[in-house]
Order: C-alpha cells, then structure tokens, then sequence
C-alpha cells in the first residue's frame, strides 16, 4: 500500500506552538500579529510552501451557518492530505463542526496527546485539552503533505 508522504508532525506541531499568544482577528493570519482559526492553518501553510494555495475572499464570521456547502471540508481535501482512523495524533489538522448536520466551521492542530492548538473568538490562539465537548466535534483529520499539491491554481475559495 502507497501512503502519501507527510510533513513531519513534531514540526507542524512545533511551529503551531510559535502562534501561541497570537491575539484573536478575523481573517488575520500573522502570527504575533493576530489569526482566526484559519489564519493559523494559513500562516502554517506559507511557513511549508511559501505562499497559500488560493486567494481568499471576504468571509463573514458567521459564513458557515448561512451556507449548506461543507466548503472547508472541500478544500481540506483539495490541499492537505486526509488521515484515516478516528484517533487524532500529534500534528494532525483538525476540522470541527458544531452539530452533525452543519458544515466544518473550525480548525485546530494537534500538538500532543489530547491538546490541540487553534485560534479561538475573544481568547486567541491557545492550546487546549481535547476535551470530550471538542473530540466529539471532530468531522474530518489531516496532514499537511511533504510537497504542495495543486501548486500555481489560481482558483478563489467561495465560502
């Protein structure tokens, strides 16, 4: 079996930790600076490819309850890679969704058994425990893989 080749996960999870103490800023995605949930996976993936892989719209903060389309979900699958199994592990990007019926609405890194890192409304980016309440909301893992994938597209997430 041909398994695709991953960023090393101690490195993901050591460079989420660098974001730690990043205020809160919608749509922000500069660590130190201030980051959103995606900013984080944003800034992430610049640091291990240079640049991000799309334009990014405007994006309302509650764009996730005023669409049907699991958009983030979709894009996670166009540029990461997806990881098999339901037990998280260190360097994983998590994607939560709120209820089972809503799209995927949140991101978090996984840094080490049971905490996570993520960007979060009026606390920043923090490092949390994977508490019953978030493992539960977990829709999707992934990876970020060892070289970009869909590199130079000029397409424009649609949120």
């Amino acid at each position: 079996m041909i398994t695709e080749r991953i960023v090393p996960p101690v490195l993901v999870a050591n460079e989420a930790r660098e974001w730690l103490g990043t205020p809160y800023i919608h749509r922000g995605s500069l660590k130190g600076v201030g980051c959103d949930c995606l900013g984080l996976l944003r800034g992430l993936y610049r640091i291990f490819y240079g640049a991000e892989p799309m334009r990014l719209p405007f994006y309302a903060p509650e764009w996730a309850e005023v669409s049907d389309r699991d958009t983030l979900l979709a894009a996670a699958r166009h540029y990461l890679v997806e990881r098999s199994g339901n037990e998280p592990e260190c360097g994983d990007i998590l994607l939560f969704r709120w209820r089972a019926e809503c799209p995927c609405k949140h991101i978090g890194i996984m840094s080490g058994p049971d905490r996570f890192i993520h960007a979060y409304e009026a606390v920043g980016t923090v490092e949390s425990a994977l508490v019953p309440t978030w493992k539960n909301r977990i829709a999707a893992r992934f990876a970020f893989p060892e070289t970009q994938k869909h590199q130079g597209e000029a397409g424009e997430w649609q949120p």
